[in-house]
């Protein structure tokens, strides 16, 4: 069984830095895709990133390229989102997700979804 156990959310002021974890189980970095993708209050959902290790391939999205980096540690069976110089309008709730296919992650819509944690940017 898949699982996901994502933290590290908090309240930072803007330009600070936060490094979300995702802590994994049942999956391996080599057949699955991992994504992390928020949502804030009034928006849409918004994939921030994804790697897949088995298509050679990372993505950030442009609102958060330059300053977002998604990484894995292979020892750890974890996912990071390494965020800094946040802003306001990266406040949201973070998930990880995972998918075996790139496609569904960079979509939006991975099979399996840990539980959100919560960044507040505050000014």
């Amino acid at each position: 069984e898949v699982q996901l156990q994502a933290s590290g959310g908090g309240l930072v002021q803007t330009g600070g830095s936060l490094r979300l974890s995702c802590a994994t189980s049942g999956l391996t970095f080599d057949d699955y895709a991992m994504s992390w993708i928020r949502q804030a209050p009034g928006k849409e959902r918004e994939v921030v990133a994804c790697t897949s290790r088995s298509d050679n391939t990372q993505y950030h999205a442009d609102s958060v390229k330059g300053r977002f980096t998604i990484s894995g540690d292979d020892a750890k069976t974890t996912v990071y989102l390494e965020m800094n110089d946040l802003r306001l309008e990266d406040t949201a709730v973070y998930y990880c997700a995972a998918d075996t296919g790139l496609w569904a992650v960079i979509a939006g819509t991975p099979q399996y979804w840990g539980q959100g944690t919560e960044v507040t940017v505050s000014s």
